[in-house]
């Protein structure tokens, strides 16, 4: 890093610094002003009276709702936050105010960092100013994963505590109604004073169905449920034991299970995410040591053979970053508000042309094709609709052939501008110029730029109108032949690249070609999170045995609650659960027959045949008796699961995480030094015998 690169990070680092001291003192003296005093007083006497960083927050999230950028990522992050913290409209600005300042925290150093290093191309400036968005949406998901993976923990220790209050009260409300007055954990206090609320509703079952579609996590869910049915139809020994409190255990080794799945991926894929981006700031360092150390590297680095092949890192790390993303995702938090929001797909789709051209290109009913789609959106869970799909598709078709036509223009300007600034010598340089050499060099790059604004566009241009301009010329008035005759072939030959460089025919194939790989990446990537979900087909499979297993020894569970318990929390199988529900008046066996027929999961089936046993045949605690009597091997089997799954995604993980490191130390580095080097040897040595000889 040079001395100037030093001085100007220094200079940057310390007026952030006094950047922040003013805005202390700003928010300190906004703090201070009359409607804030006047709160103030009213608050007096119930807190420690010194600065809160509560109330800065406050302030700090009604300022980020003004802006229209962060306005955004705001209700973006309070849509998930209001999901966890019910009815605390506190403590969710609180939240949300809380991760926004801390990821422009982590954001803008990099900003800045990005900007000094690429300050030089602005065209690479831009790409990653771009991409940092979706790293700032990475940032926001990993923050509020962590708040719903502190929420399970706290569930824990709420189920723990729910036992001994149950064994005083023996009552179910009264059990949670005491559990939920724990000032220490806010979150799950929240949730727990909701579930007691609706059980003492007017109409539970109704109350109960509006907080499955918002709860959290599908432990909450069972847990209300199954404090539901037992207020309901009263609580009963087996083996000595309440069957609430052993369904209690049940839902508390699910968690735990999840828990350390949870902390195992995030272990797994914590460093991943920053090596896929790593290569991002890597590139201008890299060119300016290599550059530096190997000046015969300087015409590939800044020409157009470095901006492309800059372009192509760039591209794979941010399609590293996408896959690394969607692999990571557990599933943390329940973010299914797609139905109730109005995305930009379906504004644009509303515009009736617009409408019009989108319709042309989606499938018609009854295709194979749309049938074939609409089977992706459902195995993907995507809530998206397949109009929004299309919108998707053809946006990012447009977007992406103009990008790549202005991709190929300023290519083309990249090299035009590195012919006008690179040092003219009269020799192969394999080193760098220093000193006199390279003013010299320079000097006579500005000469040749003189004749190149001269001839430019001229593509009839003969090195005899180039000498004859030349000899007319205050800059070659006293030159000898020989010098006349070398300048003049290195000015045709630049002003042949120059000439050259213009936007081709087959640019504009290619970049047809770029637009349909764009017009395929959102069904490949559909068909990507297709494969990462089939990975987790055991996982939920399991969830319905401890599902079942719960509703077992029930006395009124029959077949089609069991159903409607799976279909409440199914996720990959939803819609063959669903559509067997929906024909079970019209017979029992033959919609489990028809969902079997369905599902080519060996471990579901047998579940469904059970299903099928237990609606013709035995009792429902009969047809699954040996969940409870293997449940020590499902666990371990559970455990086994978790630990192939775990393994299977860190191992898919790192290949496409290291992918753009091995690409930019390999293409962009080795590859360079080696061939150019190697190349310029060879001309230097061919050189060199030409004037022996």
């Amino acid at each position: 890093m040079s001395n100037d690169t030093i001085i100007i990070l220094m200079g940057v680092i310390g007026f952030l610094f006094f950047v922040i001291v003013v805005a202390y003192l700003l928010i300190r003296k906004k703090l201070q002003s009359s409607d804030v005093a006047r709160i103030e007083r009213l608050r007096k006497g119930t807190r420690e009276n010194n600065f809160s960083s509560e109330v800065m927050y406050q302030k700090l999230y009604v300022r980020y709702l003004r802006l229209p950028f962060l306005r955004r990522y705001l209700l973006k992050l309070r849509r998930r936050l209001e999901i966890i913290n019910i009815d605390d409209e506190y403590l969710t600005r609180l939240q949300a105010s809380k991760i926004i300042t801390k990821a422009l925290a982590i954001i803008i150093p990099i900003t800045i960092l990005v900007i000094l290093f690429t300050r030089s191309n602005f065209l690479i400036m831009f790409i990653i100013l771009v991409f940092e968005l979706f790293i700032i949406d990475s940032l926001v998901d990993g923050m509020v994963d962590k708040i719903d993976n502190n929420l399970l923990n706290q569930q824990i220790d709420f189920f723990a505590a729910m036992r001994h209050s149950y064994h005083e009260t023996n009552m179910v409300g009264e059990a949670i109604y005491q559990t939920a007055q724990d000032d220490e954990h806010v979150e799950i206090s929240r949730q727990a004073e909701k579930i007691y609320n609706i059980l003492n509703s007017e109409d539970p079952e109704t109350e109960l169905e509006k907080y499955y579609d918002v709860a959290p996590n599908n432990y909450l869910k069972e847990f209300a449920g199954i404090s539901y049915l037992t207020q309901e139809f009263g609580d009963r020994k087996v083996d000595g034991v309440s069957l609430y409190l052993k369904n209690l255990d049940n839902i508390t080794q699910e968690m735990q299970l999840e828990i350390l799945k949870r902390d195992k991926l995030n272990y797994t894929f914590q460093s991943l995410s920053i090596i896929s981006i790593v290569p991002m700031i890597m590139l201008e360092p890299l060119k300016s040591w290599a550059v530096s150390n190997f000046g015969f590297t300087e015409s590939f680095y800044n020409g157009k053979q470095g901006m492309i092949v800059q372009i192509v890192i760039l591209l794979v790390t941010f399609i590293c970053y996408i896959l690394i993303r969607k692999l990571k995702d557990n599933g943390s938090v329940n973010i299914k508000l797609e139905n109730n929001q109005n995305p930009w797909q379906a504004k644009l789709y509303s515009i009736k042309p617009v409408k019009k051209f989108v319709d042309l290109f989606i499938p018609k009913d009854g295709t194979a094709e749309r049938r074939k789609i609409k089977k992706a959106l459902k195995d993907a869970a995507s809530k998206q609709k397949i109009e929004w799909l299309y919108v998707n598709r053809i946006v990012l078709t447009i977007v992406v052939f103009i990008a790549s036509i202005i991709m190929f223009i300023a290519l083309h300007q990249v090299q035009i501008n590195y012919i006008y600034t690179e040092p003219t010598t009269d020799y192969d340089l394999i080193g760098s110029l220093e000193g006199k050499d390279l003013e010299k060099a320079m000097e006579t790059t500005k000469i040749h730029n003189y004749f190149l604004d001269m001839f430019r566009g001229q593509l009839d241009t003969t090195i005899e109108d180039i000498k004859w301009e030349m000899e007319r010329s205050t800059y070659y008035r006293d030159a000898d032949d020989d010098v006349i005759q070398t300048n003049a072939e290195q000015i045709l030959e630049k002003l042949q690249t120059i000439n050259s460089e213009y936007l081709k025919w087959f640019e504009i194939l290619m970049a047809m070609v770029f637009a349909i790989i764009g017009y395929a990446a959102p069904i490949l990537v559909l068909k990507f999170q297709v494969i990462i979900r089939k990975m987790s087909m055991e996982d939920e499979v399991m969830q319905y045995q401890t599902i079942i297993l719960m509703l077992m020894r029930l006395e009124r569970a029959d077949v089609e609650m069991i159903l409607e318990w799976m279909e409440r929390y199914a996720d990959i199988f939803k819609e063959p659960i669903s559509k067997c529900l929906n024909n079970y008046e019209s017979g029992a066996w033959e919609s489990l027959e028809d969902m079997k027929e369905e599902i080519s999961f060996q471990p579901l089936i047998r579940i469904i045949e059970s299903l099928q046993t237990a609606v013709e045949k035995v009792p429902i605690r009969e047809a699954f008796d040996e969940l409870d009597t293997d449940r020590e091997y499902y666990q371990a089997k559970r455990k086994e699961a978790n630990e192939r799954l775990i393994s299977k995604k860190g191992m898919i993980g790192r290949a496409i995480g290291f992918t753009p490191l091995v690409g930019i130390f390999v293409g962009y580095l080795v590859v360079p030094l080696v061939v150019i080097g190697l190349t310029s040897m060879t001309s230097s040595f061919n050189t060199m015998s030409a004037m022996n000889a």
